[in-house]
C-alpha cells in the first residue's frame, strides 16, 4: 500500500472540509457545476466516476464472466439483503429515529417526508460506486458487476411497488430518464471505454503491459474520488452550515442501515462459504445506494425544498465516508472471515 493510499482517511476528511468551505465561499461556482446535469445526473461527477471505474472494469474479461455462477450463494445474499430485507430495515430505522427518538429536534412538519426520503434512498441499490469500493476490498470485478446489472434489471420492476408499498401511495412516479441514463453512463459507457482500452493494450504488449498500465492509473482513480468529495460536499456547503443539527439526525439512520446491512451480508455470506472476495462486494452492494435515483424520486413525489429530497441528499454526503469505512472493516476483517468460513465446493 502506497503512502497516499495509507492516509487514505485523512485526505477523504480533508476533501470534505474543503468541499463545505469552497460552498459556502465560493457558492455560484458549485451552483453552476451543479447545474451541469441531465435528468438529475452530475455530469461532471460522471466523468470523476469514469475515471474510478474505468480501472476496475478494464480487469473484467467477458469471456470469464460465465463462471460467475459458481458464485450462486454470494448471488442469493445480495439480492436478499437488497430486496427482501434493506428498504423495509429502513422504514423500521426511520421511524425509530426520524419518527421517535429524534421527532422533538427536527421540524414538525417534516417528519413524514424525512421518512418517505430516508426510503426512497434504501429502495435503489448502488449502480457505479460500487465498482471502486469493491476494487478497494479486492473484489472479483465479474461478481461485482453481474451483481450490478442483475440488480438494474430487478430494479426495474421492484423499486415502484416496494416504494409505494413502504409510502402508502397507490402510484409512483419513477423518474425513469434518470435511471435510464444513469445505467448508460455508470455502466455502458464506462464498460465500453474499459474493454476498448483493454484490448488494445492486450494486442500491443500483452497481460504485462496491461497490468503495468493498470498500476500507472490507479492512483488517479484515488484522486478521482478525493475530487467528487470536493463536489459533494461543495454542492451541499450552504445547506450543511445552514442546518447542521438536521442533517447530523437524519444521517444517523442512514448510518446504522449502511452497517447493518453490510454486515447482515457478510455474515451470511461467511457461513455459506463464500469467498471473501465475493463477500467484500455483496456486503458492499447491500450497504450503498442509488443517490441520483432517490434524490429524482423524491423531488418528484415531494418537491425540491421538501424533508425527503434532504433526506436523500444526506444519504449522498455520508455515501463516501461510510462506504470507506466498511471497506477498512472489510479488509482489516478478513483473517477473521477466513478462520471462520465454512469451504463449499
Amino acid at each position: 500500500m502506497s503512502v497516499f493510499e495509507r492516509w487514505l482517511s485523512l485526505w477523504v476528511a480533508l476533501c470534505m472540509a474543503a468541499g463545505i468551505v469552497l460552498g459556502h465561499v465560493f457558492p455560484d461556482l458549485f451552483h453552476a457545476i451543479g447545474a451541469a446535469e441531465v435528468a438529475r445526473v452530475n455530469l461532471p461527477v460522471a466523468i470523476l466516476v469514469w475515471a474510478m471505474i474505468v480501472p476496475m472494469l478494464m480487469k473484467i474479461d467477458f469471456a470469464a464472466l460465465g463462471e460467475v455462477r459458481r458464485h450462486w450463494r454470494g448471488i442469493g445474499v445480495t439480492l436478499f439483503v437488497n430486496w427482501a430485507v434493506k428498504p423495509f430495515s429502513m422504514a423500521f430505522l426511520g421511524w425509530l429515529f426520524v419518527g421517535l427518538l429524534f421527532r422533538g429536534l427536527l421540524p414538525a412538519d417534516q417528519i413524514e417526508s424525512y421518512i418517505a426520503g430516508l426510503i426512497l434512498l434504501a429502495a435503489a441499490p448502488c449502480t457505479a460506486m460500487v465498482f471502486v469500493w469493491s476494487n478497494l476490498t479486492k473484489g472479483e470485478p465479474h461478481f461485482t458487476l453481474s451483481q450490478v446489472a442483475l440488480n438494474d434489471t430487478v430494479m426495474v420492476i421492484a423499486f415502484a411497488p416496494i416504494v409505494g408499498l413502504l409510502l402508502g401511495l397507490s402510484a409512483i412516479t419513477v423518474p425513469w430518464g434518470t435511471l435510464v441514463l444513469s445505467v448508460v453512463l455508470y455502466i455502458v459507457v464506462p464498460v465500453i471505454i474499459a474493454q476498448a482500452w483493454r484490448g488494445r493494450l492486450l494486442a500491443a504488449g500483452g497481460p504485462a503491459r496491461l497490468a503495468a498500465t493498470l498500476s500507472t492509473i490507479q492512483p488517479l482513480a484515488l484522486v478521482a474520488l478525493l475530487a467528487t468529495l470536493v463536489l459533494l460536499f461543495g454542492f451541499q456547503g450552504e445547506q450543511i452550515v445552514a442546518q447542521p443539527l438536521v442533517i447530523a439526525l437524519l444521517a444517523v439512520p442512514i448510518l446504522v442501515q449502511v452497517y447493518f446491512n453490510a454486515g447482515l451480508a457478510y455474515v451470511l455470506n461467511r457461513i455459506s462459504g463464500e469467498a471473501h472476495c465475493i463477500a467484500g462486494p455483496s456486503a458492499l452492494i447491500g450497504a450503498s445506494n442509488f443517490f441520483e435515483l432517490a434524490v429524482a424520486a423524491a423531488i418528484s413525489l415531494f418537491g425540491f425544498q421538501s424533508g425527503a429530497a434532504l433526506a436523500t441528499v444526506v444519504g449522498v454526503l455520508i455515501e463516501v465516508p461510510a462506504m470507506l469505512s466498511v471497506v477498512w472493516i472489510v479488509n482489516r476483517s478478513k483473517g477473521w472471515y477466513e478462520r471462520g468460513r465454512r469451504v463449499t465446493s
